[in-house]
């Protein structure tokens, strides 16, 4: 005899599952029901979680960034970045009056400092009240993240140290590479916890991550410095194209701050450079280092007004396309 036609056994099965308890005792499957989730969520976790991204000085483009122009920008892909894990974005548009900078920092879970150039200037003196923001809040115990990258690195350093001066020069432009795993036992609690112990070791082994930096921190200096060696602890370093080794990611002892001296956004969301990583490990560190910062943010007691947050978020701005002609970024939001 012929098979009866698939959907007659569709057919079956949806009579079967419908006939109430019968089927049951005839040993059929039964389908969930579809009630509801009986668990509650956490009234500790904040599952809206919102991220303040300061913007640089400038357009973008090459030749075009200045302390002294009105315009600034934050790259797209530090946007795309967070709400990869779950979070939005409100613009902190580093030259705006400062009582409108706390508002918005009034209306945020945790504070992303992007890469760029500029390390003086009205641009710094925003940076320097914003981390101190940062801190202040933690140590009030309320749990605020901050994540800064390249730039946002370095001026931390700068401010942690108070040295204006304690760069170092180092050839790691446009620059796939390695992270090197000093101490391993130095991981438990940081973003390398959650990682698995394969993508660690192909962390160590290829150049999974994206460098775009001229200056940096050399281990030795980070360690004899006191005001820095009691504030970080070294997760990684990286070696640039003399094999010169620096400082590539920390994590802060006593604070929710990680900073690297790479780029996690460019693997997933830029595509200007055919340098950079964008294999399925590149973007796995990616995703889990964004992950981790917004989970770190889902921590925060702050419940901002609705309302309010719709009205500054990053959407309220358009992006503008830029991969054709600048290469550095795909797409840019440009503040005036």
């Amino acid at each position: 005899m012929d098979s009866p036609p698939t959907h007659h056994l569709l057919l079956l099965l949806v009579v079967a599952v419908v006939v109430g308890p019968s089927a049951e005792a005839a040993g059929v499957i039964r389908l969930p029901s579809g009630r509801a989730c009986a668990a509650p969520p956490d009234p500790a976790v904040y599952n809206r979680p919102v991220i303040g991204i300061v913007s640089h000085p400038g357009d973008s483009a090459g030749g075009r960034i200045s302390n002294g122009t009105a315009a600034s920008y934050i790259a797209a892909s530090y946007v795309k970045f967070v709400e990869s894990a779950g979070a939005r974005v409100i613009p902190l548009i580093y030259n705006e009056p400062e009582e409108r900078l706390l508002e918005k920092l009034s209306l945020v879970n945790g504070v992303l400092f992007t890469g760029g150039s500029v390390k003086s200037g009205p641009y710094f003196e925003t940076i320097k009240k914003v981390f101190q923001y940062v801190l202040d809040k933690n140590d009030a115990g309320i749990p605020f993240p901050l994540f800064a990258q390249c730039l946002g690195f370095e001026l931390v350093s700068m401010i942690v140290s108070k040295d204006n001066n304690i760069l170092e020069s180092f050839s790691a432009i446009n620059q796939a590479s390695t992270l090197q795993f000093p101490n391993y036992s130095s991981l438990e609690g940081s973003v390398f916890e959650r990682f698995d112990p394969d993508l660690i070791k192909k962390l160590s082994t290829s150049c999974l991550v994206m460098q775009n930096h001229r200056y940096g921190i050399s281990p030795k200096t980070l360690r004899e410095n006191v005001a820095l060696s009691s504030f970080f602890k070294i997760l990684t370093t990286s070696p640039d194209e003399n094999g010169e080794v620096y400082v590539s990611t920390v994590q802060a002892n006593k604070y929710p701050i990680t900073c690297t001296q790479w780029h996690p956004e460019k693997a997933i969301f830029e595509f200007g450079k055919p340098m950079i990583p964008h294999s399925e490990d590149a973007v796995q560190v990616t995703q889990n280092f964004a992950n981790y910062f917004i989970s770190q943010a889902r921590k925060s007691p702050n419940r901002p007004p609705a309302d309010k947050v719709l009205d500054n978020l990053i959407y309220n701005y358009s992006p503008t396309f830029t991969g054709k002609k600048w290469k550095s970024f795909d797409e840019v939001y440009i503040f005036s």
